[in-house]
């Protein structure tokens, strides 16, 4: 008997359980098929439609009305109609109960209208421009959105103007009939409280174990007892950023000391500014050579030197048996405590068994701003033809004596990884050069003296589209003047740091031109992977006395990347390929964001 009554149970329950299925399926059926409201004079039917955050085929739910009301209301009194009544709201099944149609019949009422605005706390003699911050708010809709937008901006207003501690009370809003005009006013009721005027007495400095405080300092151009501005104050941390001896700077913080003074404090993490890298390799000799080759790489960057913001930095570069660079750099900030960067130079390149040539350059950079400098140069260059046993023209022995200007504006935020801003450098360059041997090859008609003109610009430009993606978009252009020209002379395209799926320095031309486009998407602040399609183009005019014929070429690369920040410095590796390459063509580019 207890068994025929458990069997009766357990059908009973699957039974009741099948019903619920049922219900439950037939009821989820159900789709929204319109939405229509009565007595609407301001807004269409899909403006509420969207405030009740439905959509066409939405499923039925349990207490949907109460929902779309609430919601529609919520909305609608944003756009300042706040007397709106539901009168009747329907949900109506359709007969085969697959579809259902939401019905409201509303009355929008009038909305309100801002009648005036009284503001307490002030002077009017004197702050007059706080008053007609809110005079076109008068006569238009009470928007509260409209009302928080013009107190944020006076709010911002006073920070800018040394008051970073001001407030702004709502101290009421009068809502009232006026029953003459027939429609619904607010007088609005605010105070302010601006506090006194507050100043940067003090900057300290926080997180900084190897940089000196001044050279902080010197950076943000601050000077004791100047006005707190909060639009500057924000800008801070892209000018420390550009030091590069830090991991990005998060906006100072300022507050009032138990001595009433006025403190700004930075705080900074300090990274590795010093960074060293290098491969060196052994080529063992060919079948016809007695003996290898050192071949290698060596890049030496001291970019903070005793914590002074001076910077130093050593390149050697052997290419191969015949072939090798030397590069060295100083730079000298803020010299004598003026805002004049003083930088020095050494080059020497050894090219193949064709010529050596030696370069000694200095500028004197002038910071006008803090995004705008301006520099001038002069530089000291020999030539001079390798000696051989049996005598071959390669290049003239000659000397240059140049000068020289240049402009840059920086507002990037970061130098490492951008995420917004321009860098564009712009300069000039006159070089006279004096052709001295060999004296076999200077004919009667050769002009031993030859002017050259140099002519650069680079524009980058950073732009985030959505967040942690960012477009990168860089021109740059080159050109030189002058009667003749020698490969010494000529600029170099191709590689890393130009047209990528080239190998570098690649082509020579006097004139050349060379676009990169990136699609970034941030990995961390200063990580990121990347796509890029590059454009170059050379010119090299012809020389018939050298028997050169004319070469020109426009050329295309493409391929991908990562950029990674790692305790050596910035590393960038890409894979790209150029015009007509295949897969197994492609070039990979390897190598150490400069440091200097």
């Amino acid at each position: 008997m207890e068994k025929k009554r458990r069997q009766s149970m357990i059908r009973h329950a699957k039974f009741s359980l099948a019903i619920i299925l049922f219900i439950s399926s037939f009821i989820s059926a159900q789709k929204l098929s319109s939405f229509e409201v009565n007595g609407n004079f301001n807004f269409e039917d899909s403006e509420y439609l969207k405030w009740s955050e439905l959509s066409i085929n939405q499923p039925i739910y349990n207490g949907i009305l109460d929902s779309v009301k609430s919601k529609i209301a919520r909305n609608i009194l944003k756009q300042g109609y706040y007397f709106i009544e539901f009168s009747n709201a329907e949900l109506i099944v359709s007969e085969d109960s697959t579809l259902f149609k939401i019905v409201l019949d509303i009355n929008e009422g009038d909305p309100v209208i801002i009648n005036n605005v009284f503001i307490d706390g002030i002077d009017t003699t004197t702050d007059i421009s706080v008053f007609r911050q809110f005079d076109y708010l008068k006569r238009q809709i009470f928007i509260k959105q409209e009302l928080e937008s013009n107190i944020e901006q006076l709010l911002t207003g006073f920070e800018n103007s040394g008051f970073p501690f001001a407030k702004i009370q709502i101290v009421s809003v009068n809502v009232f009939r006026d029953s003459i005009n027939d429609e619904n006013l607010a007088d609005i009721y605010l105070k302010i409280l601006s506090g006194t005027e507050n100043k940067i007495d003090r900057v300290e400095i926080r997180g900084n174990t190897s940089t000196k405080d001044y050279v902080i300092i010197r950076e943000l151009r601050l000077e004791s007892g100047e006005s707190y501005v909060q639009n500057r104050i924000e800008e801070f941390p892209n000018r420390l950023n550009r030091l590069r001896f830090f991991e990005p700077v998060p906006i100072p913080q300022y507050f009032i000391n138990s001595k009433n003074e006025g403190v700004l404090l930075v705080e900074v993490t300090e990274k590795n500014t010093n960074n060293f890298d290098g491969i060196i390799g052994y080529i063992p000799p060919g079948k016809n050579e007695s003996s290898g080759y050192i071949t290698g790489l060596v890049n030496i960057s001291l970019r903070n030197l005793f914590g002074t913001g001076r910077a130093a930095s050593i390149r050697w570069n052997k290419y191969n048996r015949d072939s090798q660079e030397l590069d060295l750099k100083y730079l000298e900030p803020w010299f004598l405590s003026f805002p004049l960067n003083i930088n020095l130079g050494l080059y020497q390149r050894v090219q193949d068994s064709t010529y050596v040539q030696r370069k000694f350059e200095g500028s004197l950079e002038y910071l006008a701003t803090e995004d705008i400098s301006a520099s001038v140069l002069i530089a000291s260059e020999s030539v001079v033809p390798t000696v051989r046993a049996i005598p071959v023209f390669t290049v003239y022995n000659s000397s240059y004596i140049t000068t020289g200007a240049n402009l840059k504006i920086d507002t990037r935020d970061d130098p490492y990884s951008p995420t917004e801003g321009l860098l564009f450098i712009n300069s000039y360059s006159f070089s006279r050069k004096t052709i001295n041997g060999p004296s076999e090859y200077i004919t009667s008609n050769l002009n031993t003296s030859v002017d050259l003109q140099r002519f650069s610009s680079s524009f980058y430009f950073f732009y985030e589209l959505f967040s942690r993606q960012i477009v990168a978009i860089g021109v740059n252009a080159r050109e030189m003047r002058g009667s003749t020209f020698e490969n010494s002379d000529l600029y170099k395209l191709g590689g890393t740091n130009s047209l990528r799926g080239y190998r570098e320095e690649q082509f020579l031309g006097s004139r050349i031109f060379w676009s990169n486009l990136e699609y970034r998407a941030l990995l961390t602040r200063r990580s990121y992977g990347f796509i890029f399609f590059d454009t170059g183009y050379y010119f090299r005019p012809e020389e018939i006395d050298k028997n050169i014929p004319k070469s020109e070429e426009f050329l295309y690369g493409f391929g991908l990347g990562l950029n990674l920040e790692t305790a050596l410095g910035v590393l960038r590796v890409s894979y790209a390929l150029g015009e007509g390459d295949t897969f197994s063509d492609g070039k990979i580019h390897f190598g150490i964001l400069n440091e200097f």
